[in-house]
């Protein structure tokens, strides 16, 4: 099941054209929830700055996917959903996915004989900053991508 509410805490803004896409989207924290969260940060940050390049949405729904995919595997329990929230402005985006635990995410050593862990390296490699705060019912996991 996927929720799209409006977040509280941020403003709307007016726009003329196409209906407003929601500042977040809540969804099931299941594997099959990473494709539309990928199609929700694409069309979030289109929508929020529409100058962005091809180039730096094809990087956003990839450094969304990783995060959403982090947070369902070790984030989050059977039952619990996440959130995600993007903050597009010109020339960067902020991508923050919520999930329910406060256990960090952990970069491992890179290895050949893991077919996992390679995720938070990639987020590192494409992103300008990345990090994790707490929040109160669990953590906030988010990268900053600037074009």
């Amino acid at each position: 099941m996927m929720t799209m509410r409006p977040h509280p805490a941020l403003p709307s803004t007016q726009h003329c054209g196409p209906p407003a896409v929601p500042p977040q989207l809540i969804c099931d924290a299941t594997p099959q929830s990473v494709r539309p969260v990928r199609r929700y940060v694409r069309e979030a940050v289109a929508y929020q700055e529409p100058g962005v390049t091809a180039n730096a949405l094809d990087t956003l729904e990839l450094l969304a996917s990783e995060l959403a995919t982090n947070a369902v595997r070790y984030g989050t329990e059977p039952g619990d959903s996440i959130r995600v929230v993007v903050d597009a402005a010109p020339g960067r985006c902020r991508i923050e996915v919520h999930d329910t635990r406060r256990k960090r995410p952990q970069v491992r050593p890179a290895s050949d004989e893991r077919g996992r862990g390679r995720g938070l390296h990639l987020v590192g490699l494409l992103a300008e900053s990345w990090g994790a705060a707490e929040r109160e019912f669990g953590k906030i996991v988010w990268a900053v991508v600037t074009w």
